[in-house]
């Protein structure tokens, strides 16, 4: 972009702010067995914890870097349109199922370049993990994408779709006539977005109508491991101002996966007429 504000992602600092990730999880996991469920005007599910993890983890990214751009849930905008990166953060991905005490929620904080390009990940899921306890994704620019401190293979056979996540109101919005596989249903968009990347047997997911912090850190994760997502026309998805410094929701349905598979996907699950 022209007129950017350049500064360097520090490494060190990236260390900080990851460790900031992995603590703020560990505090939503603390809080989530007295925390309370509170309704935004809109509709949607709010709790004291979101608040709380969303101003530690903004204050932390101003100390660290200044200069970037922070787009918040429950925060309003910061109108650095051109600053060089663009901090997402979403303290609570799953804020309904959080509340209710179930264990596939997410602290994600995504990172956008100048090119509003998904280059940057930090995914703290303290009771979901794969094999263990938690699980934290950390992808820095550049960099290979890590799962608890391991490097995340390359998915291999995504092509054939036996299995997806997706959100609760699938079954309203999709025709599932031509989908004969399995479903699963988590929660969170942001672990719904991450399972075809991590999961050897869930082939793709199905995104729902959502906003920038619900699939900006993920979406990062499966770009750097060669998998993407595309609208309901194949069109892979771009990031522009409206939708991230405007705050407004996706307009159109995503499929992920290999690009085979979210061909497939877009024929066996085609939105409802």
């Amino acid at each position: 972009m022209n007129g950017t504000i350049h500064f360097m992602l520090d490494s060190l600092k990236l260390d900080i702010l990851a460790n900031e990730i992995v603590n703020a999880g560990k505090l939503a996991a603390e809080m989530q067995k007295s925390v309370h469920r509170s309704f935004k005007a809109d509709g949607s599910v709010l709790t004291e914890a979101d608040t709380a993890i969303s101003r530690l983890i903004i204050d932390k990214i101003h100390t660290l870097f200044p200069e970037a751009a922070i787009i918040s849930e429950e925060e309003d905008p910061e109108e650095k349109r051109n600053a060089e990166y663009v901090f997402v953060l979403d303290p609570i991905d799953g804020t309904d199922v959080y509340s209710q005490g179930l264990p596939s929620f997410a602290v994600s904080l995504g990172l956008l370049d100048g090119n509003r390009e998904p280059v940057g990940a930090y995914i703290a899921a303290p009771r979901f993990g794969i094999g263990g306890g938690s699980l934290f994704v950390r992808l820095d620019p550049g960099k290979r994408p890590l799962m608890n401190g391991e490097e995340i293979p390359v998915p291999q056979g995504k092509d054939e779709i036996h299995e997806i996540t997706i959100g609760s109101k699938g079954p309203v919005e999709f025709d599932f006539t031509g989908y004969k596989g399995k479903i699963r249903v988590l929660g969170s968009t942001i672990i719904h977005l991450l399972a075809p990347a991590l999961l050897p047997s869930i082939e793709g997911t199905v995104v729902q109508k959502c906003y920038a912090w619900d699939i900006a850190s993920s979406h990062a994760v499966l770009k750097a491991l060669g998998m993407d997502a595309e609208d309901t026309e194949g069109r892979l998805f771009t990031y522009d101002d409206d939708f991230i410094f405007g705050k407004k929701q996706l307009r159109d349905y995503l499929y992920a996966g290999s690009p085979e598979g979210r061909k497939r996907l877009r024929l066996m699950l085609p939105q409802r007429a």
